[in-house]
């Protein structure tokens, strides 16, 4: 029996799972991802991973490859993460120390490379030459095939859909300090600023919300969607704003790659998927010169990166030369 590791780098949380030949996922361990040093995180996988053989009696030399989606942008060809933008840290170097410490092949992508990975080979997408997955979690990302091939780029980062510009007028910052972008309205990062953005231009309607009480400069994306359930105003405004920049994102995603289906995931759009991913069917129509496709939430939850993670180190899908180690 050989066996391979499938590695989620986020910028709160690390997960790394085990699994068999057959993507089983036969154990699992989740941790804070380290932000004291650039070495780290690389430090704290290889102890989870050392953790996970020794729990299973791995036997040596059945560990047959790791696979890792990560938050970026990467540089895929040095095997690092350049500079997150919710992560403080810069060039953190993944694949050489995992690969010293192990002896076996490690393949790094971006943490929604790494979920259309997975959703094509186990989710939602099989079957689909042209497929995008997208998540609406703390940041906004895509995955991206085109006639059946993986976009990748020249380092790796073929694929920021998150910072397509929907602003022209750019009220609002980014974390990644430019203006205008999608992640900056709509992201769970984002809806906060939204939300704050419209409370100054619609201080009346405001003025009544449960979220003034709260605090506007504390309230989180979940304060916002939980509020809009409770039938709040103010909130459903905002959601119904942020609603429409996702529609304008994902248009724009739809009029770049054609794809025949779109996957959603992500924390935000998992845990509201009637007011993040339902909206999406009647809006995206008013913004998309080609044709629509189907918009559905992924069935692999928040396991699709892992999927795709372990998609690659068991082969089943090939990095161009250049991109692996």
């Amino acid at each position: 029996m050989s066996y391979v590791v499938g590695v989620d780098i986020g910028a709160t949380y690390t997960r790394v799972v085990l699994a068999d030949s057959d993507a089983r996922i036969v154990d699992r361990d989740k941790f804070e991802t380290p932000r004291e040093h650039p070495l780290a995180p690389t430090a704290a996988i290889a102890e989870s991973v050392r953790r996970l053989l020794r729990r299973n009696r791995v036997p040596e030399g059945a560990l047959r490859g790791i696979g890792i989606g990560s938050i970026g942008p990467l540089d895929m060809r040095r095997g690092i993460i350049v500079r997150a933008a919710n992560l403080p840290l810069e060039n953190v170097p993944i694949v050489r120390p995992l690969r010293e410490e192990f002896g076996v092949p490690v393949y790094l992508v971006n943490d929604c490379v790494a979920a259309v990975i997975g959703e094509r080979f186990f989710g939602a997408g099989r079957g689909h030459d042209d497929l995008v997955y997208i998540t609406i979690s703390t940041g906004i990302g895509g995955g991206v095939y085109v006639n059946g091939h993986l976009l990748l780029g020249k380092d790796g980062n073929a694929h920021e859909i998150g910072h397509m510009v929907i602003d022209s007028q750019g009220k609002l910052v980014c974390g990644c300090g430019k203006r205008g972008h999608w992640e900056a309205y709509s992201s769970g990062s984002g809806i906060p600023k939204l939300a704050r953005l419209l409370a100054g231009e619609r201080p009346e309607l405001a003025g009544e919300s449960e979220l003034r009480t709260l605090g506007l400069e504390r309230v989180s994306a979940r304060d916002v969607y939980d509020a809009a359930k409770r039938g709040d105003r103010f909130a459903v405004e905002v959601v119904r704003e942020a609603s429409r920049y996702n529609a304008m994102g994902v248009a724009n995603v739809i009029n770049v790659y054609d794809p025949s289906l779109i996957t959603v995931g992500g924390s935000v759009a998992l845990n509201n998927v009637e007011l993040v991913v339902e909206p999406l069917k009647g809006l995206v129509p008013e913004y998309a010169i080609n044709r629509p496709p189907e918009i559905k939430v992924t069935p692999l939850g928040d396991d699709v990166g892992i999927y795709g993670a372990l998609a690659l180190a068991l082969g089943l899908e090939t990095l161009p030369k250049g991109f692996t180690q």
